[in-house]
């Protein structure tokens, strides 16, 4: 294991760095809790292909879907020339991981193109997968080029409340999800799902700002894989928003069935990025759900698709 991985396990909101700043609500942000993040995703290789990753100390019953889906790909990114960069990944989350473990990464080199790199990832935990991972990378490329545009009269991310100031009134009340360490700012656009299950109306889009909360290094490999980790955050919500309920309020079972992103332009982590979510479908006791991520700029950088599984009580 290393170092990084090390101090991200045994102190999941860096609080032996120094002092850690807290939101008003008394959670950590700001860069030592992305630091953490970014040292999780500092695998270890134990063998050509095999890689090692960790969880947070502090973790819920399972492992955040997204942090296995970003160490898969820092695992299938190190098995590919520099010069290739990502553009697409296709994943199946098949167990709940046990946070009490190390996971370990095995690549599978499928192919070595003259344009093309494949990798085939499978996440191992007592001896049976639990995630697997399909992803494209391509040497830079250009050609014709085409975007959707960003929605019209989206309000500054600077002018909306901070997650903190949006989770205030329903402390205690949304669990987990109001009191995990922050190490990505997020301010909505539209009323969260926890607030529009009661005041209305439900909408079929689910819009937040977000960009990690500090400076991130000029590495395009860490920018991505971050943005596979915080992908997987809201995109749900845009399923239960449309139907008024939410995880800890209401008598809700979940959990991330496949996800899928393609990767159109270069993009910064650090920098806000616009993630507009939205359901075009549910039935079978499985969500669908779509998301978009612009830049500030109005650029479409990523697609993002997720259909989980969600058991609602009557």
């Amino acid at each position: 294991m290393t170092e990084m991985a090390r101090a991200a396990a045994e102190d999941p909101a860096g609080t032996t760095a120094g002092a850690v700043p807290l939101d008003p609500d008394g959670v950590p942000y700001g860069q030592p809790v992305l630091d953490r993040v970014v040292a999780l995703l500092d695998l270890e290789r134990i063998e050509e292909n095999l890689f090692r990753g960790v969880s947070p100390a502090e973790s819920p019953v399972r492992v955040f879907g997204g942090q296995v889906a970003g160490q898969a790909l820092v695992a299938a990114s190190r098995t590919v020339p520099a010069d290739r960069g990502v553009h697409s990944l296709h994943a199946y989350f098949i167990r709940g991981g046990d946070p009490r473990v190390p996971i370990v990464y095995e690549v599978d080199r499928i192919r070595d193109g003259r344009s093309f790199t494949t990798r085939r990832v499978v996440a191992i935990q007592h001896g049976k997968a639990i995630f697997s991972l399909s992803a494209s990378f391509q040497v830079r490329e250009d050609g014709i080029e085409h975007a959707d545009e960003m929605p019209a009269g989206v309000p500054e991310p600077e002018s909306l409340p901070t997650l903190a100031e949006r989770v205030a009134p329903y402390r205690g009340r949304i669990g987990i999800h109001g009191q995990a360490p922050r190490p990505f700012d997020i301010r909505y656009v539209t009323d969260p799902p926890w607030v529009s299950r009661e005041t209305g109306p439900r909408t079929a889009d689910n819009r937040v700002w977000m960009r990690a909360h500090g400076q991130l290094p000029d590495d395009q490999v860490l920018h991505v894989c971050l943005l596979a980790y915080v992908s997987d955050l809201t995109l749900l919500d845009s399923v239960l928003a449309r139907h008024g309920v939410y995880w800890s309020l209401d008598e809700v079972a979940g959990a991330s069935l496949d996800h899928a992103m393609w990767f159109h332009r270069p993009f910064r982590a650090d920098d806000w990025l616009l993630y507009d979510c939205a359901s075009p479908s549910a039935s079978g006791a499985r969500g669908l759900a779509t998301g978009r991520f612009f830049d500030r700029s109005g650029n479409l950088v990523c697609t993002v698709v997720q259909e989980g599984l969600l058991r609602v009580a009557e």
